[in-house]
């Protein structure tokens, strides 16, 4: 029995399951006394353990266990995005949301695209495939990063929605660039129409799901499962998700607009009972922790350092690009644009350096390797080199560049000092 397939599968999958909790509750202590984003440990242990050094751990021989890991944990940790949104604050910089997450994500994805097609000498659309891949903003690493640093609202907001709604629109550009390298069709009326259909359908499935179940955990006469609030925090993200994707529309965007309406069930007039409240709030908390180490322990295995090796100067200028060039741009033309926002220099100058990279690049860049797209082992190299930089360079600074841009809830910050102390 123990000597069946199924069954070392079985116990394979249990060993990754100890290692990635094990390696992730050890590392988060000690990023607590560093003082650095927990991710960033965690993307450099699953280099380690994974077959680019010790080989100890190997995700790829279970690519369904690896899915559901990237594809679970991002959505749940999306979904962790959406309860950190204000509706009231998010209206008033919709314009600039929506901006960055649109014609931002083209504007990048242009940017990088000519760029590699330079750096590279790629075909032009291979180079744009690049742009397109690394053009989102990641919000399994931005999230974890505000948790630990209290930036202002206005600008928090901003900047998880733009990586919420951007990761749709970087999909559907970087879908369309396969399917013109693939068979050299392309129809800009099909594509927006894709673009225009995922988006809607998301936010629909999301609206119906996250009410639903909003009003049936609440203390209202439907609130008849509060007491199961911890579970149908996970049930409404898994549905959500699977609902929107059989509709062709974005699972992401799906989860966010759930855990939008779930963060803002007051505007509604629903309240969930305190005690119910405050299992779900610490059972959420330990999944999302979960998540994240999960996501970024196996996004550490997948790293190719031969590839790396090869092509590191290259993709290192392609990063730098992308983070003092496209980005510096996406932001002062979105933000221009958005004169009723009133963001200030300091504003700008911070949500230029917040564009971390992971998860959704990482497996845009994962359906490319698969299908052997000539010149993927370049897009895997500027993938992952573009991963590592932002979250090492830009997510462990956060903090420091907030202080320095006065861009810090101080009032926040105070509150939690007295917590602590």
């Amino acid at each position: 029995m123990e000597n069946t397939v199924e069954a070392i599968a079985t116990n394979n999958l249990l060993i990754i399951f100890s290692s990635i909790v094990i390696i992730g509750i050890i590392l988060g202590k000690l990023s607590e006394k560093l003082k650095l984003p927990d991710v960033i440990l965690y993307l450099i242990a699953g280099i380690i353990i994974g077959p680019a050094v010790l080989n100890l751990i190997s995700v790829d021989a279970f690519p369904i266990e690896n899915n559901l890991i990237l594809t679970f944990g991002s959505a749940f940790i999306l979904y962790e995005g959406g309860r950190e949104v204000n509706l009231k604050v998010l209206n008033k910089v919709k314009i600039s949301v929506g901006l960055l997450a649109t014609l931002g994500v083209i504007i990048s994805t242009v940017v990088v695209g000519f760029a590699t097609n330079k750096i590279f000498g790629l075909p032009i659309m291979t180079s744009l495939l690049v742009g397109g891949i690394i053009a989102s903003t990641d919000p399994a690493a931005l999230i974890p990063v505000f948790k630990q640093v209290n930036i202002k609202n206005k600008i928090k907001q901003t900047v998880v929605s733009e990586s919420a709604f951007n990761d749709a629109v970087g999909a559907i550009i970087v879908s369309t660039l396969l399917g013109i390298i693939t068979s050299g069709n392309f129809s800009a009326g099909e594509s927006a129409q894709e673009l225009l259909i995922s988006v809607v359908v998301g936010v629909i499935v999301g609206i119906v799901v996250g009410y639903i179940f909003s009003v049936l955990i609440s203390d209202k006469k439907w609130g008849i499962f509060h007491s199961y609030a911890p579970i149908i925090s996970i049930l409404k993200v898994a549905l959500a998700y699977e609902i929107a994707t059989n509709l062709h529309g974005s699972g992401y965007m799906a989860v966010f607009i759930v855990g939008l309406i779930a963060g803002n069930k007051k505007i509604f007039g629903l309240w969930v009972p305190e005690e119910d409240f405050k299992s779900e709030y610490h059972f959420r908390e330990s999944i999302a922790s979960l998540c994240r180490m999960a996501i970024f322990v196996v996004l550490g295995t997948h790293v190719d350092l031969s590839a790396l090796s090869q092509y590191w100067i290259p993709s290192l200028i392609i990063v730098l690009i992308l983070m003092f060039i496209a980005r510096p741009i996406v932001v002062l033309i979105c933000t221009s644009l958005d004169t009723k926002a009133k963001w200030s220099t300091n504003d700008k100058i911070f949500m230029m350096w917040v564009r971390e990279t992971g998860v959704i690049p990482a497996a845009l860049s994962g359906i490319v390797v698969s299908m052997k797209i000539p010149g993927y082992e370049i897009i895997s190299s500027v993938v992952f080199m573009t991963i590592l930089i932002t979250l090492i360079i830009q997510a462990s600074t956060t903090k420091l560049v907030a202080k320095k841009l006065d861009v810090l809830d101080i009032e926040k910050d105070q509150v939690e000092l007295k917590k602590v102390s």
